[in-house]
């Protein structure tokens, strides 16, 4: 893909290589933040109206995937804020302007899992809660929590400012530990009722944002969307680790093996090309059904439900692959590849760590897919 984006994010990537274990301990540096920013990537799915691009939301991904590649926590967390923009733009209008008005470089969090509870009030509602795992919420100066409103049957993402909630450093893992995942922490906080947006009124593309956000990019589903923005930073780290991993199988020579050369070795052959072409495969599924979702909703056309599920079963079966990959590649490095100044064993624990997300839970999303192909009802998994 040729874009000066792209070259702009491709001259990030030794900076990021070189942070790769300072980001794994200490998160994401400020610094890196801000030159992730200068590339104008937090604006690709980003409205117009804004100062955004609302482009091609492979642009967006491939950008994803190099990161990736090079840091598994950075490319994560950008991919996740990086994302956000695009739900935000189907808020009403007054809560985009709550904002971009103020701060059209504002960056959003989010943790969407009912982990809270909101109550109607006049005007508005009162939300308080604990929502876990909030990658980027270090460098958000807003958050989008989900909560059920049991009073009007209803579940959706309430948009609330960075004085409003705290957060609660407890994210303390073996792997992607650079995205600060934390939990975001409300305390009985008025959000006025434009800043609340209901889920299925958003999955139904009735959403009051579209009325002023016309572009194609934001008419294309949540449930293509936001999958595979969790799954293809594993395809990106998947891609970085199988680099290294032939780079570093160039240059072994395996002692217990009386000094035998790794490339010598067939069986080392034999996994470099089964993993590679898994990968490879990987990235070409989810990225063939997100140009087609995107070239028919740019043609003004309805995406069928079929290339929905489609899209869908595919991000989680790429995230299968490339964690099945992944496995392959390290148990085979040999005991120097797991010293923690290596890059390949942190990408795998950062694979490892990413596979536990909920969105890239495979089972019920291949049920869903084998139930609505027998023409029974598949039930909701992000569609």
């Amino acid at each position: 893909m040729s874009h000066e984006l792209i070259d702009r994010i491709d001259r990030l990537l030794p900076m990021l290589r070189d942070r790769a274990h300072e980001t794994h301990d200490k998160g994401i540096s400020v610094d890196t933040m801000e030159q992730l920013a200068a590339t104008g990537f937090f604006r690709l799915m980003q409205p117009r109206q804004w100062g955004g691009e609302a482009a091609d939301p492979m642009l967006a991904f491939e950008a994803i995937r190099r990161l990736s590649g090079a840091c598994g926590s950075t490319g994560w967390v950008a991919s996740v804020l990086g994302v956000h923009p695009w739900h935000l733009a189907q808020f009403d209008q007054q809560a985009q302007q709550d904002v971009w008005g103020q701060d059209p470089n504002a960056l959003v969090c989010s943790s969407y899992a009912p982990m809270g509870m909101a109550t109607p009030v006049e005007g508005g509602y009162r939300v308080s809660g604990n929502w876990r795992y909030s990658s980027g919420s270090a460098h958000a100066q807003w958050a989008m929590v989900g909560a059920p409103i049991p009073e009007q049957l209803a579940f959706g993402a309430f948009l609330i400012p960075r004085a409003e909630y705290s957060i609660e450093e407890v994210w303390d893992t073996f792997g992607l530990r650079g995205t600060q995942s934390n939990t975001l922490v409300v305390e009985d906080v008025f959000v006025p009722a434009h800043r609340f947006l209901n889920f299925e009124t958003m999955g139904a593309f009735e959403a009051p944002g579209l009325q002023v956000n016309d572009e194609p990019l934001f008419r294309m589903p949540w449930g293509t969307v936001f999958p595979a923005a969790i799954g293809t930073p594993v395809i990106g780290m998947a891609h970085g680790a199988w680099d290294l991993y032939v780079e570093y199988q160039g240059k072994r020579q395996r002692a217990a093996y009386f000094g035998e050369r790794a490339t010598d070795d067939p069986f080392i052959a034999l996994r470099v090309g089964e993993t590679g072409s898994d990968i490879d495969a990987s990235w070409e599924q989810l990225s063939g059904n997100i140009s087609k979702v995107y070239d028919l909703v740019a043609a003004g056309e309805e995406v069928p439900m079929e290339l929905r599920m489609k899209a869908r079963r595919d991000q989680v079966r790429a995230v299968q692959r490339c964690v099945a990959a992944a496995d392959s590649l390290i148990e085979s490095a040999g005991a120097a590849a797991l010293d923690n100044d290596q890059r390949l064993q942190l990408l795998w624990r950062d694979i490892r760590a990413a596979r536990h997300q909920a969105t890239n839970e495979p089972e019920r999303v291949h049920v869903m897919f084998g139930r609505h192909m027998f023409k029974l009802d598949p039930g909701q998994n992000m569609v």
